[in-house]
């Protein structure tokens, strides 16, 4: 049995961080593997957006560190994320979706004072027609954020509440505490 392998202390604080959130109940979070080419050091998180039981978005965030730092990084912790989500074909066609996916993610990590440099990334709209003898609506819109970010300090708690604001705005959640007018009752309702 080979010994303990000792983590260094930055990496072990961003990872408690990082496992002491507790997301909405709409997002479902989950440990998975992390890919082991990218840094010395990594930590992976799934997640999925239910909206009435529907899976309406799912993400990934990794956490990447090489104590000896990477030029790129401009520090010695990454984050990096994808995150993809259904919309309607009319909103993945909006030429101003792309700056306001963006947004979702800086704003979020401003409003969480996850504080970050060396912030970059991709969004991309799809929209897909389908034909023949595929199952589901003809037409299908969706949209991907691909981002990374270095994190300033490694208390990472309040860059996946970042995220997961993120993830929210992605699936088209209200903010947490306001009902959807669809999701109310009438009045006298059960």
């Amino acid at each position: 049995m080979a010994p303990p392998i000792a983590l260094p202390e930055t990496f072990v604080r961003a990872v408690a961080g990082l496992r002491s959130v507790t997301p909405r109940a709409e997002i479902v979070l989950e440990e998975v593997g992390a890919p082991q080419r990218l840094a010395p050091y990594a930590f992976a998180l799934s997640a999925t957006v239910l909206r009435d039981d529907d899976e309406v978005a799912t993400g990934r965030l990794i956490l990447l560190h090489d104590p000896a730092g990477h030029e790129a990084w401009r520090g010695t912790l990454r984050l990096v994320t994808y995150v993809t989500a259904e919309l309607e074909v009319d909103l993945a066609a909006d030429p101003l979706l792309p700056g306001v996916g963006w947004t979702w993610l800086v704003d979020a990590l401003e409003a969480h004072d996850a504080r970050y440099r060396a912030a970059g990334g991709t969004i991309t709209q799809t929209l897909s027609t389908k034909f023949g003898e595929l199952a589901g609506p003809p037409a299908a819109g969706d949209i991907e954020i691909r981002a990374s970010w270095t994190p300033l300090g490694d208390d990472l708690a309040p860059h996946l509440e970042a995220w997961c604001a993120l993830l929210a705005s992605t699936a088209g959640l209200p903010p947490p505490g306001v009902t959807a007018l669809s999701e109310r009752r009438p009045a006298g309702a059960a």
